[in-house]
């Protein structure tokens, strides 16, 4: 296959290019771009800089961007709309960049360029920030400039072992039935995405469309299988593992006791646990409180300015507590990037690059199954899967 065959991509916001690895060696990316140079140079290093321009989106106009892509991509920025944050919606500051995209969208239009397949990837927050008035806008300008338009919700859950759900708004100017159902899908289409339609008035609900998607495969991971060797990571005090256990609340406390119990009678029992601290507000105020989960899953990685600080990993094992901070490599992975996917040198900005980014096996799921059949592909063709090249030889059974 050459270059010149393959459905090109322009991929904004595009971070580390988490997008560009979903995507796969089935497309071929025409342009590139994220305003922040750490990104940018994580983007260079893995990927190349042709395509790439880092820069303000605002400053970008349709003569930056070559030839006509098949799909733009655009993961636009969150914060004004996570539920974590302050809500300040698509008028945020930093989601506003979103009006800075769909200018060139508009551009691109005009020079009869403008790519007949769109996603606009986000948090779940886009439902109802604003009171919906920010997802009803979304929905607007997509039915305006003539696409039809449907959102899903994905969690990088079904495919690694991270809580990180998704909406996911694909817009098509070409919608082949077979891609559609008549309602929605509960694996698809939560609670909320079904409210957010419902406000929508008449008018856009006309174009909207119930995109149709398999149910993905059974993960078979947990988030143990991704960590590093207990040897080669450095472990905390023990005095400093009790003060972040007196964090947890009463029930918490009680649910990690009965495992430390478990763990004490079973030789070889081990568990391990995400947790992460948060600042509840309590009545005298607001106090740092810990929360951890033994469900094999981490919570959703996030930036420090995210809500939420880097997380930590509880170990027990023959009845006795340890923990330690989670890797940037181990939260790659949990990604879905590969271990030779080259990582900032700083772990603070590997971090920050990875809990920035979109699960690489939920763009892929997407590609081979919806965005390569609209892009005008009936026969999906997608790049190698990523192998994880994962500390134990044993875990060689991921398929991602």
């Amino acid at each position: 296959m050459t270059d010149d065959l393959r459905p090109g991509v322009y991929e904004f916001f595009a971070g580390g290019g988490m997008a560009r690895a979903g995507l796969g060696e089935g497309w071929r990316t025409l342009f590139a771009n994220d305003f922040d140079p750490m990104k940018g140079r994580a983007y260079a290093e893995n990927w190349g800089g042709d395509a790439l321009v880092v820069g303000d989106v605002h400053a970008l106009t349709a003569k930056d961007l070559p030839g006509r892509a098949a799909l733009a991509w655009a993961s636009s920025p969150c914060q004004d709309l996570s539920l974590a944050g302050r809500r300040g919606g698509l008028g945020g500051a930093r989601s506003s960049a979103f009006f800075g995209f769909w200018a060139l969208m508009q551009a691109l239009d005009a020079e009869g360029r403008a790519p007949p397949v769109l996603v606009i990837e986000n948090v779940t927050g886009l439902f109802s920030s604003n009171g919906g008035a920010d997802f009803t806008a979304l929905c607007q300008v997509l039915d305006a400039a003539g696409y039809a338009f449907g959102a899903v919700e994905l969690d990088a859950a079904d495919f690694t072992p991270q809580s990180r759900p998704r909406m996911f708004m694909i817009a098509a100017r070409r919608v082949p039935p077979a891609m559609t159902d008549d309602g929605p899908s509960l694996h698809l289409h939560s609670r909320r995405l079904r409210a957010a339609h419902d406000r929508l008035p008449p008018s856009l609900q006309a174009g909207w469309r119930w995109w149709r998607l398999p149910q993905p495969p059974r993960r078979n991971l947990g988030l143990a299988d991704l960590l590093e060797p207990d040897a080669a990571v450095a472990w905390r005090s023990a005095a400093e593992t009790e003060r972040l256990v007196s964090l947890l609340a009463p029930l918490q406390r009680v649910r990690l006791d009965q495992i430390i119990a478990r763990t004490a009678r079973t030789p070889g029992d081990r568990a391990v646990g995400a947790l992460f601290r948060r600042t509840r507000a309590t009545a005298d105020g607001r106090a740092q409180r810990a929360e951890v989960r033994f469900d094999g899953l981490a919570g959703c990685l996030r930036t420090s300015g995210g809500g939420s600080s880097r997380q930590f990993l509880l170990v027990v094992e023959g009845g006795a507590v340890r923990s330690r901070h989670m890797t940037d490599r181990e939260a790659a992975r949990l990604m879905g990037l590969p271990d030779s996917y080259r990582l900032p040198p700083r772990t603070t900005a590997a971090l920050h690059l990875v809990g920035d980014g979109v699960a690489v096996p939920v763009v892929r799921w997407l590609s081979e199954h919806l965005l390569r059949p609209l892009a005008g592909e009936t026969s999906p063709v997608i790049g190698p899967r990523l192998a994880l090249d994962l500390p134990n030889s044993q875990l060689r059974k991921v398929s991602l």
